[in-house]
């Protein structure tokens, strides 16, 4: 399985992106998926992901301004960013955990990651 994303690009405070994500072949495993991302000297934190009961959650950070959707039938997964800020500039990554009933089967599926930079 391959996770393509895109959408990633330089905006201004204030403004809006919308990533993309969609996996491409098959998965025995039901693939729920999210974003991660990764500012420079920074671990890799949660954005937004589904759960394995289609629910959504999202770190404080974003709240209210992020919004995670998707179509879990096609394995696509989407991100719109609102009212950016430049605490918002990290690599975007695309992420699908591996879904077993209850349980997760490791490792997860990682896209390449997409930039996204907002200037103040």
């Amino acid at each position: 399985v391959q996770l393509q994303a895109s959408g990633g690009g330089l905006v201004q405070a204030g403004g809006s992106l919308r990533l993309s994500c969609a996996a491409s072949g098959r998965s025995r495993e039901k693939l729920v998926m999210g974003w991660y991302r990764q500012a420079p000297g920074k671990q890799r934190e949660l954005v937004a992901r589904f759960t394995t009961e289609g629910r959504s959650t999202y770190a404080d950070s974003v709240k209210g301004r992020f919004t995670v959707s998707g179509d879990t039938d096609k394995n696509t997964v989407y991100l719109q960013m609102n009212n950016l800020k430049p605490d918002d500039t990290a690599v975007y990554y695309c992420n699908a955990r591996r879904s077993r009933g209850t349980i997760f089967v490791l490792p997860d599926y990682w896209g390449q990651g997409t930039q996204v930079t907002v200037s103040s």
